[in-house]
């Protein structure tokens, strides 16, 4: 009778996403400052992502990032901007339901496949080794997994010791067709990484990465997009340092224009790397490397007024944090050439292509040359790791020397 009277208590839990958990979700969000129009659209998401998990037959444990893509793709219409905001919505519900809900989630597989088990050695081989960051992971990865996936689809199983250069070339040139230049570029260095980490570990003879045929970045003729010190003081002037945002923004854009940030060293700045006493600033760079530059008094001033007036130690360690709710740090170097767009627009500079945050180291180093620096000194101010990436800006002095050229002498001024 006993054990009849508990087995409604031990019953599991009912199918789809019980409300109680979307009302603690949203009061957690409306904690990290969410105001209540948000929540109300992130509520109009969970509430039908709980109606189609319920016709789904899903379990609550079973909810992962699979079932946010099926959602999403629940209707033939795509709207973007909806699907990205739907998105956003159900990862933040996802990881509530880990962390603070203690909802478990799928298990995994009792073992891993070969597959995995070997990427898993090459990303600790990235990162731990190469030193590379996140980003570049992401993109090296998928490459190798398509690599092996096409080598298993192939033999039946994963073996390593069979491949040779015929097999390499093959997966390289059916993959690159209909490709662009940079999808090939890319691919091609993946797989030239691997196979040179394969050598190094030894379960491979021979360094196939010397097989991988080089595909050459084609560089535009001339000089690099970069703004005239005109624009960088139109751009400065336009930003109204009156608001949370615009000192924000405003530090950001003299970090690009007085120092020659990249956008990545910009998002991991840490509060202890401004190092006031003695005026620098610490960089975190490419290949994690680490170095310390001057920090110009305008800047630092930027920085002092943006941390003191809208940032709070208790933040965070990230110098440079979203006005918006969640309050985390910058998500990406994205998120920079997100600001310095709309600064662009805002002062009116009209700028096209990509890497607009670099529009900015562009101009420093072109200023640079213009008032005589060599190419070495250049190349220490922008740390770059090669003369050549800095050779690009020896451009600008053929371009100055045209206007004061004289023309080339004829004979009784025959042309």
């Amino acid at each position: 009778m006993t054990t009849i009277t508990n087995s409604k208590a031990e019953a599991p839990e009912p199918l789809g996403l019980p409300h109680s958990h979307i009302a603690l979700f949203l009061a957690k969000l409306r904690a990290a400052g969410y105001s209540e129009r948000t929540l109300k659209k992130k509520r109009s998401v969970a509430d039908a992502f709980i109606k189609w998990s319920q016709r789904n037959g899903s379990e609550l444990y079973q909810l992962n990032e699979d079932c946010v893509t099926a959602f999403l793709g629940r209707s033939p219409e795509r709207h973007i901007a909806r699907e990205r905001f739907e998105k956003s919505a159900l990862r933040l519900l996802l990881a509530y339901l880990r962390r603070d809900a203690g909802v478990p989630g799928p298990l995994p597989p009792p073992c891993p496949s070969p597959v995995d088990e070997l990427v898993c050695r090459y990303v600790d081989y990235l990162r731990k080794d190469r030193g590379l960051t996140e980003n570049s992971i992401l993109v090296y990865v998928p490459f190798v997994r398509d690599l092996l996936r096409d080598q298993v689809s192939r033999a039946g199983d994963l073996s390593v010791k069979a491949f040779d250069a015929a097999t390499i070339r093959s997966f390289l040139l059916s993959h690159v067709r209909e490709r662009s230049g940079e999808y090939r570029r890319l691919l091609a260095t993946s797989l030239r990484s691997f196979f040179r980490f394969l050598f190094l570990r030894g379960d491979l003879p021979v360094d196939f990465s010397l097989s991988v045929p080089t595909v050459r970045k084609c560089q535009k003729p001339g000089v690099p997009a970069f703004l005239s010190p005109e624009e960088i003081d139109q751009v400065l002037a336009a930003t109204d340092q009156s608001t949370t945002t615009g000192r924000r923004d405003y530090a950001i854009l003299l970090l690009l224009a007085r120092l020659g940030l990249r956008a990545g060293e910009i998002v991991t700045l840490e509060l202890n790397d401004i190092r006031w006493r003695i005026g620098e600033i610490v960089i975190r760079g490419k290949g994690r490397v680490i170095e310390s530059l001057p920090l110009p008094a305008d800047v630092g001033a930027a920085l002092a007024q943006y941390l003191r007036e809208d940032r709070s130690i208790r933040e965070g360690r990230r110098v440079f944090r979203r006005v918006y709710a969640p309050p985390v740090g910058l998500t990406g170097p994205a998120a920079v050439g997100h600001i310095v767009r709309l600064s662009l627009t805002r002062a009116g500079v009209q700028r096209s292509g990509r890497g607009a945050a670099h529009l900015f180291r562009h101009g420093l180093g072109t200023q640079m040359i213009r008032k005589g620096a060599s190419l070495a000194e250049i190349s220490q101010v922008l740390r770059h790791r090669s003369l050549n990436t800095t050779a690009i800006y020896a451009q600008v002095s053929f371009e100055a020397l045209r206007t004061v050229a004289r023309p080339w002498p004829v004979i009784r001024g025959a042309r």
